[in-house]
């Protein structure tokens, strides 16, 4: 059950996240996300085969991190100001942050954490915890780079776009082979969920019973 849940309230993460983003696009000025069909929940909007499959496939079962794998592609010359670029990037890691906030107040003040729902819950709450972190890495790719993007200088936003998604491999080999870089963002990540109520011994169970072939 916990594999279940856990991926398709994945999914529903996702695609809040990207929801998050278009809503404040079309809020800023960029209507045409309405016609692309972004102002939905439907998975199939935001579906890209590398960002919306394989990459965030290979880190939850790697790792249990929760990399958000939408593709929203906004129109930023549309949108009326910098602030509203910088408000619409952070859109998304904010979406996450909220659910991560209701999974934590859900599990705190219902029966649900004392069930078999508990462990699911608890993975899924601590993946949306460590998504809004990796999310604001101001790294290219990443939405903490793109919230700072606009008020960069013009050399160096043309440097990060050569990097372009390589960004995101570079994290990754850092988290893969750079222990404290790693141990740095789990610190972070379970601080966080604590905080908000997310029992993380019920976390680490469910990570465990998510990866049920290592079982």
């Amino acid at each position: 059950m916990t594999f279940v849940v856990v991926l398709f309230g994945w999914i529903f993460s996702v695609c809040l996240h990207e929801f998050a983003h278009a809503i404040v696009a079309y809020c800023g000025g960029d209507t045409s996300v309405k016609d692309k069909g972004y102002l939905s929940l439907n998975p199939i909007k935001y579906a890209d085969p590398i960002y919306s499959f394989a990459l965030p496939v290979l880190f939850l079962v790697a790792g249990g991190i929760g990399l958000p794998g939408g593709a929203v592609y906004v129109d930023c010359n549309r949108l009326r100001s910098r602030a509203w670029q910088s408000a619409m990037s952070l859109a998304g890691p904010a979406a996450n942050a909220l659910l991560a906030v209701v999974i934590g107040l859900v599990l705190q003040y219902t029966d649900l954490g004392d069930g078999a729902w508990g462990p699911a819950l608890s993975f899924l709450g601590l993946l949306q915890v460590s998504s809004v972190i990796l999310n604001l890495l101001p790294v290219p790719m990443f939405d903490g780079f793109r919230a700072i993007e606009p008020w960069l200088p013009y050399d160096i936003r043309e440097q990060a776009y050569r990097l372009g998604s390589n960004g995101v491999f570079f994290v990754m080999l850092a988290l893969w082979y750079v222990p404290p870089l790693n141990a740095a963002l789990w610190d972070t990540a379970y601080a966080a969920a604590f905080a908000i109520g997310i029992p993380l011994d019920q976390a680490f169970d469910g990570f465990t019973q998510f990866r049920f072939w290592k079982i």
